[in-house]
């Protein structure tokens, strides 16, 4: 029989600020950060660590690693998943993926530093994130390129980033972006959105399904259409203000 230690006494996590951003639901959000450039954040910190001393001389770097709790998923997890990457169906440890159903809901994400706002508090001005609004953000530590990146490390079944597809938006579509005065920062933020393609891989194919992802407080409306060389694309139909 082995003799296992006892597991360390629970302990509490206080979130230190929360996430204000471009993604109010899960649904479209890349899978990983900086797959979308146009992404504004903003993360509010929270009292007591909104005091300007805690983020004194952070603008001294360009990205911060975020580490924050997938709040919006499930308790429960399991030791197999299925990640997207694999077509939905393969499965691989949980401890082997970037999965939000793990055992503590911890995510990490690397993010660009635009800007800090200490006028009021404390606001960091974040681009590229992965985060759904309201996320619960645990600690920030700068990004050191020397010491974290490895550019020969092995990427297992993600060897490097996903392919993308082409997007197209309808002229109803465009004409709604142009009556806005974000509408250039939004069109892009669609376009890198959907070239992701966010469909379930279960649903690649049925071209007649359409599907809506929320973004910012529009609801982009598309489906797919593969043309005669067998190559497909996402079609924006129709932005909807929410």
């Amino acid at each position: 029989m082995n003799d296992h230690p006892a597991p360390p006494k629970a302990f509490h996590l206080t979130p230190i600020g929360i996430i204000e951003g471009d993604y109010p639901d899960k649904f479209g959000i890349p899978r990983q950060p900086g797959l979308a450039s146009a992404a504004r954040a903003s993360l509010v910190l929270l009292p007591p660590f909104d005091d300007p001393l805690t983020v004194r001389g952070l603008d001294a770097f360009s990205h911060l690693w975020l580490t924050f709790v997938f709040h919006q998923s499930p308790e429960r997890w399991t030791p197999l998943v299925r990640p997207p990457r694999l077509g939905g169906n393969a499965k691989v440890g949980v401890f082997a993926s970037r999965s939000t159903h793990r055992p503590n809901r911890l995510g990490l994400s690397l993010v660009e530093l635009v800007d800090i706002d200490t006028t009021c508090g404390v606001c960091l001005q974040l681009r590229g994130a992965d985060l759904v609004d309201g996320t619960p953000i645990l600690d920030i530590k700068p990004y050191l390129p020397w010491a974290e990146a490895c550019p020969d490390a092995r990427a297992g079944f993600a060897p490097e980033a996903p392919p993308t597809l082409a997007v197209t938006l309808s002229p109803a579509a465009e004409a709604m972006l142009a009556r806005r005065d974000d509408g250039d920062s939004l069109r892009a933020l669609i376009c890198q959105v959907l070239a992701q393609d966010p469909r379930p891989a279960y649903h690649c194919g049925a071209e007649e399904r359409r599907y809506g992802v929320r973004l910012r407080d529009v609801d982009v409306r598309f489906h797919a259409r593969t043309d005669a060389t067998g190559e497909t694309r996402l079609e924006v139909v129709e932005i909807v203000a929410m």
